[in-house]
């Protein structure tokens, strides 16, 4: 038997079309990275708190408040892109994901007021939206059989807390 199964409906033994026999796949560790890679970025802004009121003379409120503003668009982006990847599929809606974190990461390193700061944390907002949870474990859920469906969506949830672990250690070298 084939590792992925194809046909209409149900195949032989049960599993949908499109699913994974084994528990390690190549959906599932694609999933791990992109949670891992997306939620380690996300974790290690707080190391840049103070460097960044130093530097610019800001007041931390004014940092804590892109941060929460970020937040805000990571809870309202996530049906966004839910809906988005069932229309246009979940590839298109990760990618455009990444593309919107990376722009929103890129021109934050350029903003000089907080006010902009805070308003490119909308970019990278909807960026964690994209590449975060809601989107990756419908993927992984979707792509396991059965019998690893749970197996898998803990993994996959469990690479986004590795990231956010792995994460600030990080820049907190240089």
């Amino acid at each position: 038997m084939s590792d992925v199964k194809s046909g209409e409906g149900k195949a032989l033994d049960g599993s949908s079309p499109g699913t994974y026999d084994r528990l390690i796949n190549p959906v599932l560790i694609a999933g791990c990275i992109i949670i891992l890679v997306s939620f380690a970025v996300r974790a290690s802004f707080g190391l840049f708190q103070l460097p960044i009121a130093l530097e610019f003379a800001w007041p931390r409120e004014s940092f804590s408040l892109a941060i929460a503003i970020q937040n805000l668009f990571w809870g309202i982006g996530q049906p966004i892109f839910g809906a988005f990847a069932e229309r246009y599929g979940d590839r298109k809606a990760i990618f455009t994901g990444g593309v919107v974190y990376v722009v929103g990461l890129v021109l934050s390193a350029f903003a000089i007021t907080p006010g902009q700061h805070q308003l490119l944390e909308i970019l990278v907002g909807f960026g964690i939206a994209g590449t975060g949870f809601g989107v990756i474990l419908a993927v992984v859920g979707r792509a396991a059989s059965d019998k690893n469906r749970s197996m898998a969506l803990g993994i996959a949830t469990a690479a986004g807390s590795a990231g956010q672990i792995v994460g600030p250690p990080v820049p907190s070298r240089y």
